[in-house]
């Protein structure tokens, strides 16, 4: 994609990377910006609204919520596989933040359910799986920690996903 970019922008064209949400929040936007500077290409950056946020707003589940959120934090499920470790803090993240919304995690839920566990967050956390957000397709699956993976997997949901993990998924059956 990148050298696509740059060779087509030297060639005199004019070049649009459309990606959906932010394409600065886990969608490589800052990376090709990189190479867009790098290689000495003019570039704008028009963002988008981030499925972070819209997906659980359109499923029924503000992201913070006077009585129950003050913090978020956005997660990715899914690091770059050339990393030796993940650099993801659980420790600090289980327990540090009240909403935690994880992109790209269907696939690893379990093991990112355990590492929050572990890491002092109540199995009992309300939680919400949602697959195809904003779409005619959405389908929501809550639970808690405990037992969210579980239910994921005998829903049948697959990626595309955003994972929402906090007591504002409470509000969900009275805001849906």
């Amino acid at each position: 994609t990148n050298r696509l970019m740059v060779t087509k922008a030297k060639e005199g064209k004019r070049v649009v990377r459309l990606k959906g949400g932010d394409p600065f929040i886990f969608g490589r936007g800052g990376e090709e910006a990189e190479f867009l500077v790098t290689n000495g290409i003019p570039f704008e950056v028009v963002p988008g609204v981030t499925a972070g946020s819209s997906v659980p707003a359109y499923a029924g589940i503000p992201l913070t919520h006077r009585s129950y959120s003050s913090t978020i934090a956005f997660i990715t499920g899914h690091e770059d596989t050339i990393k030796r470790k993940s650099s993801i803090a659980w420790d600090k993240i289980a327990t540090g933040v009240d909403t935690i919304v994880i992109f790209m995690g269907i696939t690893t839920l379990p093991v990112i359910v355990g590492n929050l566990i572990r890491n002092g967050r109540s199995p009992g956390t309300p939680a919400a799986v949602i697959q195809w957000g904003t779409t005619d397709l959405q389908r929501t699956v809550t639970g808690t920690l405990k037992d969210i993976a579980r239910k994921t997997k005998a829903e049948g949901l697959r990626p595309p996903g955003i994972i929402v993990i906090g007591e504002v998924v409470r509000l969900r059956k009275r805001l849906k």
